[in-house]
């Protein structure tokens, strides 16, 4: 018999709320998980669904049972590795919503584990980062000579408390590209271009996105870049913040800033994700400078990582692919942006 106990943790969370809400929406029963039972009872109460809080230093066997974790509780640097953990030893799938390229190279050090257990490990099936990974998977298909990768997109979602918190840990740590197959750290704002990413041509520069590193797992392209538009003042004080790198590193400094973030940032309404689109956009170059370019538009990305994400949990709670890491073009195939609501088609040219 099938077993479909599944858990989010992380459910208190503005996007894990999100995704329960969706979840049961759509007639599934998540248990709701995190660290504070207070905070999840009365969201349990009211979606009729269980609620059990643990920390990640004390897991112990509270996932034993369920068939998969969909982890929602950023910064996953902190989060992902217990859990990924206690998902292998518990034969439970892992799936989370992140886009920081330590816990996706993590995760493929985990690959031969969780083949032996059977378990999939994929994290990023949100926005981040299911649909440049499919656009990704697409341009190597349209290219298979290609060396050059650089995706990018234009999205006007704003931040939740936990996307800006990611946000400034990100910060110190530099932007990050892949040359000859080997991940870099380079100065924020490295790189500025001019792109059109869908809605007209903007300066955009790079960005430390999830895939400078899940790309790579999926075309095997050595050279990748990933890009965000910005105004040309955004883009200067974003180099200028180069000059302050190592304070933003430090502990306290963090921590005050993580602080303020929590209080004053709110992730954007029902509304306003409904009014806010997204244009994703990739290139693939050969040695040859042949260019193949790729577009698609769609959900704002918060809606795309409810969407998303529970496409993918329902796909693991009825399938059973082989145990390993994956991302999700690799174990849902390319066309999985495409079949989510409010996407388009991917286009080349």
């Amino acid at each position: 018999m099938q077993n479909n106990r599944w858990l989010i943790y992380g459910a208190n969370g503005y996007t894990g709320e999100l995704i329960a809400r969706e979840a049961v929406k759509r007639g599934l029963t998540p248990t709701l998980a995190g660290r504070n039972l207070k905070k999840l009872e009365p969201l349990a109460r009211e979606l009729g669904v269980e609620a059990q809080a643990f920390s990640l230093d004390n897991i112990g066997d509270q996932l034993n049972g369920h068939a998969l974790v969909l982890n929602c509780a950023g910064p996953f640097s902190a989060t992902a590795e217990p859990m990924m953990k206690a998902c292998l030893a518990a034969k439970a799938h892992y799936l989370d919503i992140t886009g920081e390229i330590t816990v996706f190279e993590l995760t493929q050090t985990l690959n031969a584990q969780a083949q032996e257990s059977g378990v999939v490990l994929c994290p990023g099936v949100g926005f981040d980062v299911i649909p440049t990974d499919c656009m990704a998977a697409a341009l190597k298909d349209a290219m298979p000579d290609a060396t050059h990768l650089a995706l990018g997109f234009d999205s006007r979602s704003g931040f939740s408390p936990g996307t800006a918190k990611t946000s400034v840990e990100g910060l110190a740590q530099g932007c990050k590209v892949r040359r000859n197959g080997i991940i870099d750290t380079v100065p924020l704002a490295y790189k500025v271009r001019s792109i059109d990413f869908g809605d007209g041509v903007k300066k955009a520069m790079t960005i430390p996105w999830g895939d400078v590193s899940t790309a790579y797992h999926t075309t095997g392209i050595p050279n990748i870049e990933v890009y965000l538009p910005g105004s040309p003042r955004f883009i200067k004080q974003v180099k200028r913040a180069n000059l302050i790198r190592p304070m933003l590193g430090l502990g306290f400094v963090q921590k005050l800033i993580q602080a303020r973030l929590a209080k004053t940032v709110i992730g954007p309404s029902e509304e306003q994700r409904a009014s806010m689109p997204t244009y994703v956009w990739g290139e693939a170059t050969n040695a040859k400078g042949e260019i193949k370019t790729a577009r698609i538009r769609t959900a704002n990305g918060y809606s795309l990582t409810i969407t998303g994400s529970l496409a993918v949990a329902t796909f693991l709670l009825e399938q059973s692919p082989a145990g390993g890491t994956y991302t999700p073009s690799v174990l849902m195939g390319k066309e999985l942006v495409e079949q989510l609501p409010d996407s388009g088609q991917i286009t080349i040219s």
